[in-house]
């Protein structure tokens, strides 16, 4: 098996074309500066979640590992919310709970029934699995949020809008669903094949991670949405 490794020259290679999005941003008098902070917050957080996990991979405690995992909710239930800042705070329970139960139950089902990672708390599986669950349940949370104030801001009822909104927050997990293997290869499967492992190994990895991160969103989804119901209802914040 064969890892090919990346020199620091690769990654500073890597970044020119997104400078050079950038620049154009700068040059269409849009906001750059988002764009460059988001690189340069990329840039940091991943070099100092490198040198965390490192450090965390050799510790294995199981508090220190649902410590990070609540963090990583927290954080995820946080930023979710950013579509809709005139409710961000009354709002943060009900995503927290969403993202917890739909990003934590199929995490749960993988490592324990399916992978039966042992010991359970394993954080070299445990962490880059929540991740990606947690990520996409706050995406599918962000996009719900989003298109339910703007239904409810239209003077949808409160049900309609809901169902409105599931669909949206579920648009880029099922088209990923549809694209993939015929337009894409996910980034997990193709990591894997670059590493050396089995097409077919890495074929069975990806069925069992976008089945999961499906439903990581949709549960997610619904749960927030189902659980501030009530608050759209009563919200004349919406729009």
């Amino acid at each position: 098996m064969k890892v090919i490794p990346i020199s620091l020259g690769g990654v500073f290679l890597s970044l020119l074309p997104a400078l050079l999005v950038v620049g154009l941003l700068f040059q269409w008098r849009m906001s750059w500066r988002e764009g460059l902070i988001a690189l340069i917050r990329m840039l940091v957080q991943l070099l100092s979640v490198g040198f965390l996990l490192t450090w965390l991979f050799a510790i294995e405690q199981a508090p220190l590992v649902l410590a990070i995992l609540v963090f990583m909710i927290l954080v995820s239930s946080w930023i979710s919310l950013r579509t809709v800042p005139g409710v961000r705070w009354r709002l943060l329970a009900h995503a927290v709970l969403a993202i917890a139960l739909g990003g934590g139950s199929v995490l749960a089902l993988l490592v324990v029934a399916i992978l039966d990672v042992s010991p359970w708390y394993e954080p070299r599986f445990l962490v880059p699995l929540a991740g990606m669950f947690f990520a996409n349940a706050m995406n599918s949370v962000s996009l719900s949020a989003e298109r339910m104030r703007t239904e409810r801001a239209r003077g949808e009822p409160v049900e309609a809008a809901r169902r409105v909104a599931l669909g949206a927050g579920l648009i880029p997990i099922t088209n990923s669903l549809f694209a993939v293997g015929l337009v894409s290869l996910p980034g997990m499967m193709t990591g894997q094949i670059l590493a050396g492992v089995s097409p077919l190994i890495a074929v069975r990895y990806q069925i069992v991670i976008m089945a999961s991160v499906y439903a990581a969103a949709g549960i997610a989804s619904a749960t927030f949405l189902q659980l501030s119901g009530h608050g759209w209802r009563e919200s004349s914040e919406v729009a």
